[in-house]
């Protein structure tokens, strides 16, 4: 494998020292050698002080050499600033130093550092671990883009197991945790939780009359609508199941979730989207049950669901096209 392309940071307050190590390494064919005589000069080169998006644009390096005697900060501290820094944590060090102390070299290597090379020193020693670093280093960014692939690919699956797969908002199995979890949350702060559990108004007969591939773009249509016509970012729309949607609002008396069904009322109609079979209409419309309570601690969060279905049950025996609050009279 070749490293020749790889950039290696030397760190030494000996310019011979520097001068006579990059001297082996580019004989030994690396090409991109930096020096620093301390480790101010080094946080320099890398950007280690400056503003974060300063310093994604300092040179990526891929392994560092660091003199463990250097003036006003050495290289044990040197290596400790290094490693708790994101620009260089995954940066292997080989430390160089002529104290080959037990205590010394367990210093550095419980501060991060991957290795070290003997002074005065020799080139078949520092080319070897050298090349072990830079083969260290290679397997450390594999096994990095494997692991954020890994990520990305839970997160994609995730995503997926909580989406509705045709119309692209949260899923029954969502709804169910998220509402679950707001529903404990307020009951610890006694806020109120209100749900509105609204049907396409005859979908059936429009599926029987347009086919499903119409019926699907209906529902895509209706759930684009809902998504629109839910402003803050901590509600939730859901597709409940078949042409069923529900919308949870945290922190919202039932006026409020009225006023969000009444939008949503307005919108579907202002979108005109033809149901020649519907018997109180010849455009979509929907029924809506909205329903609030605050939760208590012996009260379950179906609770809530079976008062919202009994709204919309009212809605429908109402005749459609119509809002049912409990709390508040039909619309």
């Amino acid at each position: 494998m070749n490293f020749t392309h790889k950039k290696i940071l030397i760190i030494d307050d000996s310019a011979d020292s520097r001068t006579l190590t990059g001297h082996i390494l580019r004989q030994e064919g690396y090409c991109n050698i930096l020096e620093a005589d301390s480790a101010q000069e080094a946080f320099d080169i890398i950007g280690l002080d400056k503003s974060f998006d300063e310093a994604d644009l300092a040179p990526f390096l891929d392994l560092i050499l660091l003199d463990i005697v250097m003036p006003e900060m050495d290289g044990i501290e040197t290596c400790i600033k290094l490693k708790a820094s994101p620009q260089t944590a995954d940066v292997p060090i080989i430390m160089v130093t002529a104290d080959t102390q037990d205590a010394s070299l367990q210093r550095a290597f419980d501060r991060g550092a991957v290795d070290y090379v003997t002074k005065p020193i020799n080139r078949v020693e520092l080319c070897a671990r050298v090349k072990s670093a830079l083969l260290l280093k290679e397997e450390m960014d594999r096994r990095m883009e494997l692991a954020k692939d890994l990520a990305k690919a839970n997160k994609i699956l995730q995503r997926t197991a909580l989406t509705d797969g045709l119309t692209g908002i949260a899923n029954r199995r969502y709804f169910d945790e998220f509402l679950d979890n707001e529903w404990r949350r307020c009951r610890r702060e006694q806020l109120p939780v209100t749900l509105c559990l609204m049907d396409i108004d005859f979908f059936k007969a429009y599926n029987d009359a347009y086919g499903h591939l119409k019926g699907d773009e209906c529902l895509k249509k209706v759930a684009a609508i809902l998504a629109a016509s839910v402003k803050r970012p901590g509600d939730l729309v859901a597709r409940y199941g078949g042409e069923e949607f529900a919308i949870v609002l945290s922190e919202t008396p039932e006026a409020g979730g009225c006023a969000v069904a009444k939008r949503v009322m307005k919108e579907v109609a202002a979108r005109n989207i033809i149901h020649e079979q519907s018997t109180i209409s010849d455009r979509i419309t929907l029924s809506f049950g909205v329903a609030m309570l605050t939760p208590k601690a012996a009260t379950p969060v179906n609770d809530l669901i079976a008062q919202a279905d009994r709204a919309l049950y009212e809605a429908k025996k109402m005749g459609r096209n119509r809002i049912s609050c409990p709390g508040l009279k039909k619309i």
